[in-house]
């Protein structure tokens, strides 16, 4: 069902402080900053070695990246792993007993088709699938 790590979503308060760490101390370079108002989070992109690290800002105190922050603090928020057939992904773990955070597919930051998996079915991981866009 996956294909390859898509990215390593990471929660942070402030984007402009912890890209200093990711793009000037591990060298990774400017990233591509995207607001996501309908998500109510803004994404710093860094590529990475065949995948992206993103940090996740909470546009405002009701998003679900300010109540994770509140509850966890700072820190990885979840994985993304690529999958040819999101419907048929979402359709094969519902199947399986797996509780899902979306039942269908939204599109996310880069405009591919998203949806999450809820930690309750997956050893308290938040797992997000994608399916890229055929370029």
């Amino acid at each position: 069902m996956l294909k390859n790590l898509s990215h390593i979503g990471i929660a942070v308060q402030s984007i402009a402080n912890a890209k200093k760490f990711f793009g000037e101390i591990l060298k990774l370079g400017e990233p591509k900053i995207i607001d996501v108002p309908d998500q109510q989070v803004k994404v710093a992109i860094f590529p990475f070695a065949g995948f992206q690290i993103e940090l996740l800002e909470p546009l405002s105190s009701d998003s679900t990246i300010a109540k994770f922050l509140e509850k966890r603090g700072e820190g990885i928020h979840h994985l993304c792993f690529n999958v040819e057939n999101i419907e048929n992904a979402l359709t094969e773990l519902k199947k399986a007993g797996v509780t899902l955070i979306d039942e269908k597919p939204r599109i996310g930051a880069t405009g591919n088709k998203i949806a999450f998996v809820s930690p309750k079915s997956t050893y308290g991981v938040l797992i997000e699938l994608r399916e890229p866009k055929i370029k």
